[in-house]
């Protein structure tokens, strides 16, 4: 069904953040080759019926320092000709650098003004993300599913994994981003729950359940694939609420409780299958009954 759209569409380009529509790919560098002048010396044409025929000189002239002024020349051209991308780098830049601050700071627009000064911008810059405390909770999301999506094509060893596994370990992997903004983390909740940030959340959320859910071997194209990731997304939010309230070392309860209740989810399914076969095996049976039934009444 649906990828990461990174993924999917994307091909293996990295992303950086747009504070008006979440992940793009990354802009592709120019390569810029050095520049090099070849001049030809004229020489006279040469005699047939001479033996010591002329042979055109070619020399090569370069530039000296032409890499280095065609690299910067190009750095500039390609800044002003595209501002507007200039300007998004800068604020995920400042996005990426306030995250050390959320966690003393919160999710807060002093958090993004602390992260602009890290990097040598004017705190001027929080002025243009509209969002300011929504961008900043979703360039995390963003940012936190990237690294699962590389955790996915890089570890060889979830593929050994029986499904049920592989889910609770890579969510299990996906929650521990969050361990060291647990503290605040409910206020990344709150802002998540505006009625404005909602659809993008719930984006967020469905992304990151499929990639779990791909992840874990499933195929599904039919009506089984939306029950799925509801019902992961369910055990998604109830773990990370669990969490929140988690005082045991390393949040040890928390993953007891996650492999707990995906081993629940899986024998539900379980369940349903075996009373789905028995359903169509009592059907059989009846359908055979009667048909012997009517088959000994109509001999008569």
């Amino acid at each position: 069904m649906y990828r990461t759209a990174a993924k999917r569409l994307l091909g293996g380009a990295r992303y950086y953040y747009n504070t008006n529509s979440g992940l793009r790919c990354g802009r592709p560098q120019k390569l810029v080759l050095s520049s090099r002048s070849f001049t030809s010396e004229p020489q006279p044409f040469p005699d047939p019926h001479s033996i010591n025929r002329g042979i055109p000189v070619v020399t090569t002239t370069e530039t000296p320092n032409s890499l280095d002024s065609a690299s910067s020349s190009s750095s500039t051209d390609d800044d002003a000709a595209n501002p507007k991308a200039n300007y998004e780098d800068q604020q995920a830049r400042v996005l990426q650098a306030s995250l050390p601050y959320v966690i003393k700071l919160g999710w807060t627009e002093a958090a993004l003004i602390a992260g602009a000064r890290d990097v040598g911008l004017s705190p001027s810059i929080v002025g243009s993300l509209t969002r300011k405390e929504a961008a900043l909770v979703e360039y995390f999301m963003d940012d936190c599913l990237q690294r699962l999506v590389d955790k996915i094509e890089s570890d060889e060893s979830l593929k050994n994994l029986t499904p049920s596994d592989c889910i609770s370990k890579l969510i299990r992997f996906r929650l521990e981003m969050q361990a060291p903004y647990i503290s605040t983390w409910p206020h990344a909740l709150s802002i998540q729950a505006q009625p404005a940030n909602v659809p993008t959340s719930f984006k967020q959320r469905a992304v990151l359940v499929d990639e779990i859910w791909h992840a874990a071997g499933d195929k599904a194209s039919d009506i089984d694939w939306y029950a799925k990731r509801t019902i992961l997304g369910g055990i998604y939010s109830t773990t990370e609420i669990y969490m929140l309230t988690d005082s045991s070392p390393d949040f040890r309860d928390t993953w007891a409780f996650l492999d707990a209740r995906v081993k629940d989810a899986f024998n539900i399914k379980k369940t349903i299958q075996e009373a789905q076969s028995l359903a169509e095996a009592v059907s059989v049976g009846l359908g055979n009954s009667f048909q012997g039934f009517f088959g000994k009444g109509f001999q008569r």
